[in-house]
């Protein structure tokens, strides 16, 4: 099977991913959802005209000039409203989020006013018609769509839905992502390791990942190298609800390599397998009814490489996500020697120097170093057949933070 080319790849990738269904989740729980329908209010905001400062509900017409002198005939604090009517010459103490009482058409704050003892008070500063008076409906109306389909709920999004008086919103679904990795050498962080060990470490990366779009990791941990150990995982993750299976390692060409053989076997329709990247050349991509299945390489690197090209592309799109890789054109730092046919995907420290960004590409670029890794904030991406470049040169750069 020729190598795909990395474009071609995404592209087959997310062929056919559309947004999954929608699901009712109570608002406390919808933070960084995404909604699968319009909001629209099912109340009005304000309810009634309100409020907007503690001070005096009166008539403007009798505060115009100062000094006024008016009476005070009642008081009407925050969910209690003046049950009466203000008359000439007559004011009701009132409070941030109260009802404006009837006859009443402004408020005067109280630091405009001097308290004369005897339920008289003194206005001190002429305040004009409907000065903080929040007029009913001033936010919105009933009806009114509040929040469009596709919005990620943040917080003033959710605050918005709660005051529209929605105790829940129907979302898009969460993609739900397993993950096997596969391998007798391998064992979780914390064991105490033989001879021939080593931990395991790309699947806290690959859920990371996953989350970072808002989808839900399933750790299914580590199948050894035998068949019948990693289908019972890849059942354990249909039966799940999976909406994506990543393998991690296995996916190659080595005699131990069997996901290709048991995936096809639990019927499996392969796409492609290996692709012109460097790292991630053995790339696996396959569908299980309708479910994805990513084979990414077990070289760590290249599993996170793999996971941050393709991976979270296809989660952003079933999660209904708006996702866009962050690309961005910089200098070398360094001369860079010719490419071959791959696509290569160099880690490098990128900074601004001068107004001008400068990509400092790394010396060695091993797919099993994760600490380079950590360390690179930005992947230099080089074409196929791309000529050598001297320092200074032009380059394009997929920032990773």
């Amino acid at each position: 099977m020729a190598l795909v080319p990395v474009a071609e790849a995404l592209e087959r990738l997310l062929d056919g991913a559309i947004a999954l269904p929608g699901e009712s989740v109570p608002l406390a729980d919808a933070a960084g959802r995404v909604l699968a329908e319009p909001v629209a209010a099912l109340r009005t905001q304000p309810p009634f005209n309100a409020s907007a400062m503690d001070g005096y509900a009166v008539r403007a017409a009798d505060v115009a000039s100062v000094p006024a002198r008016l009476s005070v005939i009642g008081i009407a604090p925050a969910g209690r409203g003046f049950a009466g009517s203000v008359g000439k010459g007559e004011a009701v103490r009132i409070f941030t989020g109260a009802p404006l009482p009837e006859g009443a058409d402004t408020i005067v704050i109280q630091e405009n006013v001097r308290d004369l003892g005897g339920g008289s008070i003194e206005v001190t500063e002429p305040t004009v018609q409907a000065r903080n008076v929040r007029r009913r409906g001033l936010d919105f109306g009933e009806g009114d769509v509040l929040l469009h389909k596709g919005r990620e709920l943040d917080p003033a999004a959710l605050s918005l839905a709660a005051s529209a008086n929605h105790p829940s919103l129907n979302v898009v679904r969460r993609p739900l992502v397993a993950i096997i990795a596969t391998g007798d050498e391998l064992l979780p962080p914390g064991s105490a390791l033989g001879p021939d060990q080593i931990i395991s470490s790309n699947a806290y990366g690959v859920a990371a990942v996953a989350q970072s779009v808002g989808a839900r990791a399933l750790d299914l941990g580590i199948a050894a190298d035998r068949k019948d150990a990693i289908a019972a995982l890849v059942r354990k993750a249909v039966s799940a609800g999976a909406d994506v299976i990543v393998t991690l390692g296995g996916a190659s060409v080595g005699d131990h390599d069997l996901i290709h053989d048991v995936l096809t076997g639990e019927g499996m329709q392969l796409d492609f397998w290996k692709i012109a990247m460097r790292p991630g050349k053995p790339l696996m991509f396959g569908r299980l009814g309708n479910i994805r299945c990513i084979g990414l390489p077990g070289n760590p690197v290249a599993s996170l490489v793999c996971s941050q090209l393709f991976l979270k592309p296809v989660l952003a799109r079933l999660g209904s996500r708006n996702y866009r890789q962050d690309i961005r054109t910089a200098r070398l730092a360094a001369a860079m020697h010719a490419n071959d046919l791959r696509q290569d995907y160099v880690r490098a420290v990128v900074r601004e120097e001068a107004g001008t960004l400068v990509a400092t590409p790394f010396g060695i670029q091993d797919s099993s170093m994760l600490r380079m890794l950590a360390d690179a904030n930005g992947l230099i991406v080089r074409e196929p057949f791309a000529p050598a470049a001297e320092a200074g040169a032009e380059c394009s750069v997929l920032m990773l933070r």
